[in-house]
């Protein structure tokens, strides 16, 4: 029983930022209408100038937060701006060649990740990185509880954004009809701009949250795109809630998949339930959240 409730704590913290990562893309394809497969690339980017931040000049990775969010927005901004939004305003291109656009940038941004710092594997060591807290005999890691905490006030003050402000209630009023939203007068090129800079913020926090207990190579990005893919499938298209509910299913799955099956299969169990979703609730969470 004590290692079933330690690995339900495990996944849990882990899936909280799973979720984090997840909100990003179900933002950013609810908006544009396609899947940015440069996502995981945008996480590794906040991950090295993350490390850089505190390897030259000793700022702590949630300090770093302050840094990598307005710089991932500003990045994300302009990939919109100069790269995406014009394939958008040809008729005649494919949704698929906006898609195919995203996986370019992810290969530029991880060769320019890999032409600096080379394919070594780096990590930023702090006090807290092996830190733990102890209920019983149940040990909670003070960085992911830390990392959990953060993505939930981020999370929470997401949803205050797209309810409360003005700016909010137009970016879901494109993601619900762009045509309709454009005949109100909502600009929608600019928040098509301003959401992509939003799901890359959101996902530079996860991956400075990510930092002090994980280890950084030019690489890394592919692997988080497929999760957040996964979390966004899971949670049904353009779902943010449904993406809490994925994310946290991600994170229980490779939790207990590490646990009862082995540390090789990690990855794998999350996928069969990935695949196990398209057959049988392809609406995925969002059918059950209806949000």
């Amino acid at each position: 029983m004590e290692v079933f409730v330690q690995t339900l704590v495990a996944g849990v913290l882990k899936g909280g930022l799973y979720a984090l990562i997840g909100i990003g893309m179900t933002l950013i394809m609810g908006v544009m209408g396609i899947i940015n497969l440069a996502h995981g690339q945008m996480m590794m980017v906040a991950m090295y100038l993350t490390y850089v931040l505190f390897h030259y000049l000793g700022i702590d990775p949630y300090m770093a937060l302050f840094v990598s969010m307005p710089s991932l927005f500003l990045l994300g901004m302009f990939i919109q701006r100069f790269l995406l939004n014009p394939l958008m305003k040809v008729e005649s291109i494919l949704p698929e060649n906006q898609v195919l656009m995203t996986v370019g940038i992810a290969m530029v941004l991880t060769e320019i990740a890999r032409f600096i710092f080379t394919s070594n594997y780096l990590s930023v060591q702090t006090s807290y990185s092996t830190k733990a807290w102890y209920v019983g005999e149940i040990s909670f890691s003070a960085a992911l509880c830390v990392a959990f905490a953060f993505a939930a006030l981020l999370s929470a003050g997401l949803f205050g954004f797209l309810v409360k402000t003005d700016l909010g209630r137009s970016i879901r009023a494109v993601s619900q009809d762009n045509e309709a939203a454009q005949l109100m007068g909502i600009d929608s090129e600019r928040i098509k701009i301003i959401t992509m800079g939003i799901g890359a913020a959101l996902v530079a926090a996860a991956g400075t949250l990510l930092l002090p207990i994980y280890y950084l190579f030019p690489d890394i990005g592919g692997p988080f795109t497929r999760k957040a893919f996964v979390i966004t499938i899971l949670g049904g298209l353009g779902s943010t809630v449904g993406a809490i509910f994925g994310g946290v299913t991600l994170g229980l799955a490779e939790a207990f998949g590490a646990t009862y099956i082995g540390m090789d299969y990690e990855d794998m169990v999350g996928l069969i339930i990935f695949i196990l979703v398209l057959l049988f609730l392809p609406g995925g969470f969002k059918r059950l959240t209806k949000v």
